[in-house]
């Protein structure tokens, strides 16, 4: 089990702080800031686990503090982010990963009763402990590759036992780990079976049954959909999120990501938090993204297991000003990935984002993707202190280095997750 461990060598006195690092370089990722928002010779000092105090080391107050540590010839950057997951599963999809190099698409799979039709019938059959003890592997790679933050999906269920089964399993992973894990009710993930030709009764089912009971047992923290031809359409995802809406959660969507489906226009109409994939998106949901604040996140994963083709609009999106997170999209079909700066250096090569952009998708975009930028995503007073400490040269090196996985020290509200 991950565990929090406190500052060492407490000396039982009272102390204005909890910590303080020394000898700091750090990457602040401050959307106001140039240049990764990189302060030298800095220190940090954090009280009841947030950062109390941040600056130069020559203008560090005369406070007590518990502990003091140097972390020259480091560097600090926000804790990462991991904001689109479908961690809690049963089985795998190896097999369909061999018949996608021999040349079977995405697509067929999901018709012949592959893709997530394959993985639901594997979740569903997992008992709880099982999706739990694997789920937690999954969770500690993520948290060895400096993550701190954790979206988790449902879908894979489809039913209402098995989706509230599988937000259950990551409620509890998020209070067992010590890292902060946000879930999504994905119950529109596909159709299921028992549903055949009939989405519509479907989606009336996740309305009048399964919402009701995740928002009775605080089960999610939003409701996602995935919009697309093999999946639902603009006007039962519609339906699905003013209701999602109408209890109180937020929304996010699955978004153009094999057609241009209208979803970045769909998410943008109902001040999604995110549209993730949006390979297809076209310039006027861009646009609307841009002017309702929906954050983009992209998904180098998926699109490099797919062997897709179309990039996502990067150019477009930053000519509009849209937020562009990055995330891991880990799930058994489409992206068998538990590392965020191995997300970063695919984002990087694949889309040619910028090393910078890159630490800023995995850290402050992603926080705004979850609804959270308020108190975390970039070192500032007054925010939590998630920091992860590398051992690196420049904060680029995290897209640079593919497999490599420089983490020193991982702090979560300040306290050390070992």
């Amino acid at each position: 089990m991950l565990q929090l461990t406190g500052p060492l060598g407490l000396s039982g006195a009272m102390a204005d702080w909890d910590l303080v690092l020394t000898n700091a370089r750090v990457a602040t990722m401050r959307d106001d800031s140039a240049g990764y928002g990189a302060l030298e010779e800095a220190a940090i000092a954090i009280a009841d686990g947030k950062i109390a105090w941040l600056g130069p080391m020559n203008k560090l107050p005369g406070k007590e503090a518990q502990e003091t540590r140097s972390i020259k010839d480091c560097w600090v950057t926000p804790a990462l982010i991991d904001c689109h997951t479908h961690l809690v599963f049963g089985g795998d999809r190896a097999p369909e990963y061999e018949q996608r190099l021999q040349g079977v698409s995405y697509e067929q799979l999901a018709k012949s009763g592959g893709g997530i039709l394959a993985t639901v019938r594997a979740t569903r059959d997992a008992d709880i402990d099982t999706l739990y003890d694997n789920g937690l592997r999954r969770l500690r790679a993520l948290a060895a590759s400096g993550v701190a933050t954790v979206e988790i999906k449902s879908g894979y269920g489809l039913t209402v036992a098995s989706e509230l089964k599988m937000l259950g399993v990551a409620r509890n992973l998020g209070q067992a780990s010590g890292l902060s894990v946000q879930t999504s009710l994905l119950a529109a993930h596909t159709v299921p079976p028992e549903y055949a030709g009939k989405a519509d009764q479907y989606i009336d089912l996740i309305i009048n049954e399964m919402l009701p009971e995740v928002v009775e047992h605080k089960l999610a923290d939003a409701v996602d959909a995935y919009c697309e031809t093999i999946a639902y359409d603009a006007p039962q995802v519609a339906k699905l999120f003013r209701a999602a809406q109408d209890q109180g959660l937020r929304v996010k969507l699955h978004a153009d990501q094999l057609s241009d489906s209208g979803g970045a226009e769909l998410a943008a109409r109902f001040k999604a938090l995110s549209a993730d994939h949006i390979e297809y998106s076209n310039e006027a949901g861009i646009r609307a993204m841009a002017k309702a604040g929906t954050t983009a996140v992209l998904l180098p994963g998926a699109y490099l297991t797919l062997g897709e083709t179309r990039q996502p609009p990067v150019l477009q999106l930053r000519e509009h000003g849209v937020a562009i997170a990055i995330a891991t999209d880990c799930n058994p079909g489409t992206s068998p990935l538990c590392s965020m700066p191995l997300a970063m250096a695919l984002a990087s090569r694949l889309f040619s984002m910028t090393p910078e952009e890159c630490l800023a998708g995995a850290t402050r975009e992603a926080a705004k993707a979850l609804g959270l930028a308020h108190d975390r995503g970039t070192i500032e007073t007054g925010k939590r202190a998630d920091l992860a400490i590398w051992d690196i040269e420049h904060p680029r090196d995290l897209s640079y280095w593919m497999g490599r996985a420089p983490l020193r020290q991982l702090l979560i509200e300040g306290l050390a997750l070992s």
